[in-house]
């Protein structure tokens, strides 16, 4: 073999190695984050343990997740957009005392998608099926969905509110 060719030979097998190497450190490095990701399902919250000293949260993307500090020591995530972003807890001198990932993923549990060519509507059911917005549902739908909801939300609340003016002014219950 010529001088030249074992040169070549040496470089590729160094290139090599440097490559496997890195693809090796990239894979520990998501396998050890791995741990601190928090999973959330979209329009569910989840509760998380903080570190002592948190002052501060702040969230990478909020149209992706909410992040609220409460009382003793606990973080509520919820779950707004599919995504990952992340969030960074800091004390009071603004020290970073964590930073997290937040991946958020749909509804799988008891959920029925019904495509109509390009539209879709989301169901839940459990254990009958009944109409729920998901994102990513077909406008439309969605529309309509939230609009009936908002409706039914506006009622029980004009009722709730209507009735408590009847009971303070000692107006006769139905």
């Amino acid at each position: 073999m010529s001088t030249k060719s074992l040169r070549r030979a040496r470089t590729l097998a160094r290139s090599s190695l440097v490559a496997v190497s890195l693809v090796l450190f990239q894979h520990a490095a998501l396998a050890r984050n791995a741990g601190d990701q928090i999973d959330v399902v979209v329009d569910q919250a989840k509760l998380v343990k903080l570190p002592e000293r948190v002052a501060t949260l702040v969230v990478g993307n909020p149209l992706i997740a909410d992040v609220t500090l409460q009382a003793g020591g606990m973080m509520v995530v919820t779950g707004k957009g599919y995504g990952a972003t992340n969030f960074i807890a800091l004390d009071r001198d603004g020290t970073v005392l964590l930073d997290r990932v937040i991946q958020v993923q749909g509804p799988t549990e008891n959920l029925v998608t019904v495509y109509r060519g390009v539209d879709r509507e989301s169901y839940s059911c459990t254990p009958i099926c009944q109409r729920r917005i998901t994102l990513g549902d077909g406008a439309t739908y969605f529309t309509s969905t939230l609009e009936q909801a908002g409706t039914l939300s506006n009622q029980a609340t004009g009722n709730a509110t209507a009735a408590a003016a009847n009971t303070s002014s000692g107006a006769p219950k139905n």
